[in-house]
């Protein structure tokens, strides 16, 4: 699916131990994002056999990472460059400077809504390039554009690779949310642990609802999480007694249940069961609506 936008751009520095391997600092803003272009370039390697191509081995090499950006301030331009900032707090680029490793993290506005969530593992910058004109007849906007190496990291993942991007897209069957509400928190650490969907029940409906015949109001009502994306579903059930094994109500699939206003004197039990893709059926204490005569 087409993006439409890009935004949340941000940026961590890398620490390295005595063998490179790299430990991620906070995430920072880098700046607002305009544009953003990535390019890999692949190593090939093609074996022959019997005069034709017998095996083909593709693997990443590096990338380029071009980012239009609105501004790039002295302290970014120092953590990402190389430059060096004075007493005076001016910013002095020296032919001597290198930029360090960062990381860089950023999101794109997919056309449905949901966003699309970056991490590239390993990037060295240059000096930003700024293109300037005089000021005419219409006002023409200069930004600065600022460009990276991207590497794969030296640090190894949990199945002994060398990963150099993350890439998540919110909403996709199986994401677990803190994945997302987590991406900009610090920087992305890949897990291959095998994660079993789950229900878990925070507020259940109330025990005993007391209501009065002819003049029934009040609602029954469950909160929930589950521990991926895909959405939770509810189906309220009735019974003689306070037990499960009761019968689905038509049509009340919410996780708020309405009280039925033509219930008689007597006690009405009701229950909910919640289902989560890929998770066990959950299904929440009996609730006892007790009418009671005007």
């Amino acid at each position: 699916m087409a993006t439409i936008g890009l935004d949340s751009l941000y940026y961590a520095q890398i620490t390295e131990d005595e063998n490179g391997n790299e430990t991620y600092g906070t995430p920072k803003i880098l700046a607002k994002a305009m544009t953003a272009e990535l390019s890999v370039e692949l190593i090939e390697a093609i074996l022959y056999a019997d005069d034709g191509a017998s095996e083909v081995v593709k693997e990443f090499g590096s990338g380029a990472l071009t980012l239009g950006i609105d501004d790039i301030g002295s302290k970014v331009a120092q953590d990402l460059t190389g430059s060096k900032i004075d007493s005076n707090n001016v910013v002095i680029s020296r032919s001597e400077d290198g930029g360090s490793p960062v990381a860089i993290g950023f999101r794109a506005k997919k056309s449905n809504g949901k966003y699309r969530y970056f991490w590239l593992y390993r990037v060295i910058f240059s000096v930003p390039t700024t293109s300037l004109q005089t000021k005419g007849d219409s006002i023409t906007f200069s930004s600065p554009t600022i460009e990276g190496t991207v590497f794969r990291r030296n640090k190894l993942d949990g199945e002994n690779k060398h990963p150099w991007k993350a890439e998540v897209t919110e909403g996709d069957a199986g994401v677990v949310l803190s994945t997302i509400t987590g991406w900009f928190t610090s920087v992305y650490e890949p897990d291959f642990t095998e994660i079993t969907p789950l229900i878990t029940i925070t507020t259940g409906p109330q025990a005993t609802t007391d209501v009065v015949e002819g003049s029934i109001s009040g609602s029954l009502s469950v909160v929930a999480t589950g521990n991926t994306s895909d959405p939770i579903t509810y189906q309220w059930y009735e019974n003689a007694t306070a037990t499960t094994g009761g019968t689905p109500i038509n049509g009340e699939t919410s996780a708020s249940f309405d009280i039925p206003t033509d219930l008689t004197v007597g006690n009405y039990y009701y229950y909910c069961v919640l289902s989560l893709s890929g998770a066990s059926d959950v299904t929440t204490d009996v609730a006892t609506v007790n009418v009671t005569i005007a």
